[in-house]
């Protein structure tokens, strides 16, 4: 079974934290991906180099790692130059997740050399999109993974219903491997995502984000008293 064949119909958890919350901690945040193995996910998606390394010998799972890194005069954070994939891949993901949107990244470092440096250390590219333009560029700048992470996050997509999955059936109709990220809720949504073609759904703050989650119980709260 090839890793991806290991992913397809299953569930990626994306164990993250704000900053400044109590859950951004290295080991937090290794016990939580150790819970959602645990639970049945089929992998984990990972922030930051040293919560990598936390994690890495906490779950057997795959990890698709990437490092939020903010450059002044570029909008692209996630894994946007070479740096950041060498360290996400020294940390022992297999999977490297970064930003596929057309946006300028720093040291003039195109999408093509991100996804030809992650396939030098054999491993596969997880290509974050805004839109289906993007997944076709990424498609052919060879990353094995399209996923709609991006999506209602950049200027162009700004205000887009999520999930999107009118986005993920496109992507599907590319032949490529799909993952809808962003916005799925529940279950149901997560149902939905797949019966629009997605091959795996990534969930996070509806199952990590214990601060959102709090956050929205205790508005709840205060609207009933």
């Amino acid at each position: 079974m090839t890793l991806l064949d290991s992913l397809r119909g299953g569930l990626i958890v994306s164990v993250q934290a704000w900053p400044g919350s109590a859950l951004n901690d290295p080991g937090v945040i290794a016990a939580m991906a150790r819970a959602a193995e645990e639970s049945g996910a089929v992998a984990v998606r990972i922030a930051g180099e040293d919560h990598l390394r936390a994690v890495r010998p906490r779950v057997a799972l795959p990890i698709v790692g990437l490092i939020k890194r903010e450059y002044r005069g570029f909008e692209p954070y996630i894994t946007p130059t070479l740096d950041e994939v060498r360290a996400v891949i020294d940390a022992g993901a297999e999977i490297v997740a970064f930003d596929a949107t057309p946006r300028s990244r720093p040291h003039e470092t195109s999408m093509r050399d991100i996804v030809t440096e992650i396939h030098s250390h054999g491993r596969l590219a997880l290509a974050d999109c805004a839109t289906a333009t993007d997944a076709v560029r990424a498609a052919h700048a060879g990353a094995e993974i399209l996923a709609t992470t991006l999506c209602g996050y950049t200027r162009e997509t700004a205000g887009r219903t999520l999930p999107a999955l009118e986005l993920v059936a496109e992507f599907a109709a590319l032949r490529h491997f799909t993952v809808c990220e962003g916005g799925v809720r529940s279950p149901a949504d997560l149902r939905a995502a797949l019966d629009a073609g997605a091959d795996a759904v990534c969930v996070g703050s509806a199952i990590t984000n214990v601060d959102w989650l709090v956050r929205e119980f205790a508005g709840a709260a205060d609207r009933i008293s």
